[in-house]
């Protein structure tokens, strides 16, 4: 379904906020409502008005900016999760560049959530649609593009539905399609959110999603033998109780599922990829074991104007997190080459 092109909505941040691009300490979120006018059209077809958004920005606003989108529980805030990529001189450089990043659609981190959307199924492209008015609030008219794993698909559906609005785009640990394994994966995941909902089937999930996001060798280097929290315990089962309690800490069941299933129906054909002509960093992780580097190197192989390079990692999908460093040289000359 063509996704429904949004109307402008200036953004009307809650009082208690502040500018983040102004003030000297830490950046703080910030909220807006769109779609206040007019609703947003859902793939799904169905009508929604006042979309809440959480978002940060960084730097001197422009109108040209870089796009940040995030990870499946991640957030908008960038500077926290991504912090060597991020600051003076790196690839997200807000002295350098006017940096957006918002919290999706269905998130649970400040924008409007499942509930709130009455259980509508969702997809990325809603998810992108949502970010793109959120821009033009900002008056923003063109963008480079930057995500990894589902942000990395969220990248490819900016290429798909606002390909002229993209200057360049990079894509990490990211494929163009899921697959079965990774769909599977989910359903399982899913499956133990709402066989034990309240939290508990969460923390399963979280554990599920942990060894996807890791490799064998990864988990060899630093959770091998006892547990030094619980001796007589492996260290690899307390590390997953850890991951998932820390999770049902921070994050929604209810988001969990809805963004695994827009990430499960999530499919560009090779005949939109061939249309795409942006310019495009494809970055795969040697280690993964969620996403390949030969699918992501086969999926960017269909971009006509594709370059791709492998991040070598023990560490699986999970690099571009744990070694982001090594990344950070690579993605900061892609975005800053003259074109």
């Amino acid at each position: 379904m063509t996704a429904h092109t949004p109307t402008l909505q200036r953004p009307v941040p809650a009082d208690t906020e502040q500018d983040c691009s102004a003030a000297p300490a830490a950046p703080r979120v910030r909220t807006v409502t769109l779609f206040r006018d007019h609703p947003l059209l859902l793939d799904s077809g169905r009508p929604v008005s006042n979309v809440r958004v959480a978002y940060h920005t960084y730097g001197q606003p422009r109108a040209q900016a870089t796009l940040v989108t995030h990870a499946l529980t991640g957030t908008s805030a960038v500077h926290e999760w991504w912090p060597a990529l991020f600051g003076a001189g790196l690839a997200l450089d807000p002295a350098r560049d006017f940096i957006v990043c918002s919290n999706v659609l269905g998130g649970c981190a400040g924008s409007s959530g499942p509930l709130e959307l009455d259980g509508a199924p969702l997809s990325l492209r809603d998810m992108v649609t949502v970010q793109r008015e959120l821009l033009r609030a900002l008056g923003v008219e063109r963008v480079s593009v930057v995500g990894a794993s589902m942000g990395g698909m969220q990248v490819y559906e900016w290429l798909r539905s606002y390909p002229d609005l993209v200057e360049r785009a990079v894509i990490i640990g990211a494929p163009a399609r899921h697959s079965p394994w990774a769909t599977g994966l989910n359903a399982v995941a899913r499956n133990a959110v709402r066989l034990a909902p309240g939290g508990e089937g969460l923390k399963i999930a979280r554990q599920i999603a942990m060894l996807s996001y890791r490799s064998p060798d990864s988990f060899a280097l630093t959770q091998s033998g006892e547990s030094r929290t619980r001796p007589g315990t492996p260290a690899i089962a307390t590390y997953l109780e850890y991951q998932g309690e820390k999770l049902q800490t921070r994050f929604c069941e209810h988001s969990y599922c809805a963004l695994t299933e827009a990430m499960d129906r999530f499919a560009l054909t090779d005949a939109e990829l061939h249309a795409i002509r942006t310019p495009v960093l494809a970055v795969g992780i040697s280690s993964d074991v969620l996403y390949p580097p030969q699918e992501v190197q086969a999926h960017a192989a269909l971009l006509p104007n594709a370059e791709y390079w492998e991040l070598p990692s023990p560490h699986g999908h999970d690099a571009f997190l744990m070694d982001a460093a090594e990344l950070e040289p690579r993605v900061r000359a892609f975005l800053t080459a003259p074109r």
